[in-house]
């Protein structure tokens, strides 16, 4: 069975785009809100996911600690996914296991989904 990358952001044509990217390797789903983080996480069962900084309704440094506090989900690699120039920043203070800075190259996009896929 292909792994999952679980996909937070909440404009749809990044989303459908990044599936395109990725649906030949991975099995991709998304989500435009992360209100239900953990009920999401435990449903998909993902082996990464890529988190957009500006996803409403908690956002996504919120969500990323949210995950990183729960036992059951915190070994789950997050990758930050923003344009927000502090990105590096934010991503070392939340724990967030690496980023993706929007807009993006394909190749490193690809590099960094398989370099910490679990």
């Amino acid at each position: 069975m292909k792994k999952c990358v679980l996909i937070y952001d909440d404009d749809a044509e990044i989303l459908f785009l990044c599936e395109k990217i990725l649906e030949k390797q991975y099995r991709v789903k998304s989500l435009l809100k992360c209100q239900y983080i953990i009920e999401d996480i435990t449903r998909i069962q993902p082996d990464i996911i890529l988190m957009d900084l500006w996803i409403p309704t908690i956002g996504g440094e919120k969500a990323v600690q949210i995950m990183k506090n729960d036992p059951l989900i915190k070994l789950i690699p997050v990758i930050l996914f923003s344009a927000n120039a502090e990105i590096n920043e934010i991503c070392e203070r939340i724990g967030a296991d690496g980023f993706i800075a929007k807009p993006f190259d394909v190749n490193d996009f690809r590099e960094i989904i398989k370099r910490n896929i679990l």
